[in-house]
């Protein structure tokens, strides 16, 4: 296992690094100057010459990306800091310490002042909605893969391929006039704040809902698929002629193994739920993570743009890991290969 988790740990290190290098590499040569991008559409031409001057924008692209990655973890000081930039930037925390994600030009703040609070309101709403998903995803796919065929299954089926099949924005536009228009019992908006009378675990309702009826049939459907063919292994058939129960059955024998394929498609939830719900969020005036992305993508910061798709990344190989030790728990064979 420490072998195991050793090699897991150093695949994960070399991603990050060679993300880190194609975020920076798309950022740099991407239309415009770097000092201009990185200063915003509003500095002055001497401000931009100067921080052009400090960045050292005419050295190889792997000595500028060696010089962001030692400013990223601490290594050097942050050169937008330097005073002569005329951006009046101070980080309380100082020039240098590890994590350095720069300076937002969007929201005049660091990086880190900004990127942390709006990952964590995203972090609340997918976790919300993944507590909803999987067991939703569970109770409609084992009831689905029991009754293969039957009025039941087909139920089912449509349920979760019309859900699934209804864009984001559709479903929270239906939403809104539904419950917000027609019967006004919830906000339409969900900026996480009481101002407009509404108390916050409200304006939780409607974009979660929107995330699970989008996301809870795909998985369902996964998890259908996998138990219609654990329950035609043998050792199912034996145990429905020993007479044992459909409850003990399921839960004792089938759940497990019908739970190893779809693992991974539960955990690639995650990764949607964190960084995929860009519309969901603006259509709900969420402060998320994802509508923090796209901010950054319409005004060019790309400060910003390179710390979220790096948390982006990390969350990816993360799930990716605990998927591997998921395997291993549910199916003792990995363990002993």
């Amino acid at each position: 296992m420490a072998t195991f988790l050793l090699k897991r740990l150093a695949m994960m290190f070399v991603t990050m690094l060679c993300a880190s290098f194609l975020v920076f590499a798309v950022c740099e040569f991407t239309p415009g100057s770097v000092a201009r991008k990185s200063l915003g559409p509003f500095a002055t031409q001497q401000q931009v010459d100067l921080l052009s001057e400090k960045l050292k924008a005419n050295d190889p692209l792997l000595v500028r990306y060696g010089r962001w990655l030692g400013v990223l973890v601490g290594a050097i000081p942050d050169p937008l800091q330097d005073p002569t930039t005329g951006l009046n930037f101070k980080d309380p925390r100082g020039a240098q310490y590890f994590g350095n994600f720069g300076y937002s030009t969007l929201n005049k703040l660091p990086v880190n002042d900004v990127i942390w609070d709006r990952l964590g309101n995203t972090s609340i709403l997918a976790g919300l909605a993944f507590l909803l998903i999987v067991p939703l995803s569970i109770i409609f796919g084992i009831l689905s893969g029991l009754k293969e065929g039957g009025v039941l299954d087909r139920t089912l089926s449509v349920i979760c391929i019309t859900f699934t099949s209804i864009p984001e924005f559709a479903s929270g536009v239906f939403l809104v006039t539904l419950f917000v228009i027609l019967w006004p019992i919830l906000p339409g908006t969900s900026p996480l704040n009481s101002d407009g009378g509404w108390a916050v675990p409200y304006q939780f309702v409607l974009p979660v809902a929107v995330l699970v009826i989008y996301d809870f049939g795909y998985v369902a459907r996964m998890i259908r698929v996998s138990m219609i063919g654990v329950m035609e292994r043998p050792y199912i058939r034996t145990a429905i002629l020993k007479g044992m129960s459909t409850r003990r059955m399921v839960l004792g024998h089938a759940l497990r193994n019908a739970m190893i394929a779809p693992f991974t498609v539960l955990l690639l939830q995650i990764n949607f739920l964190i960084s995929g719900v860009v519309v969901t969020e603006l259509v709900f005036a969420y402060p998320g993570f994802g509508r923090l992305i796209l901010d950054a993508s319409l005004f060019g910061d790309i400060a910003t743009l390179e710390a979220a798709t790096l948390i982006t990344v990390a969350i990816a190989v993360v799930t990716q890991l605990l998927g591997d030790l998921g395997y291993m728990l549910l199916d003792p064979r990995i363990r002993v290969r």
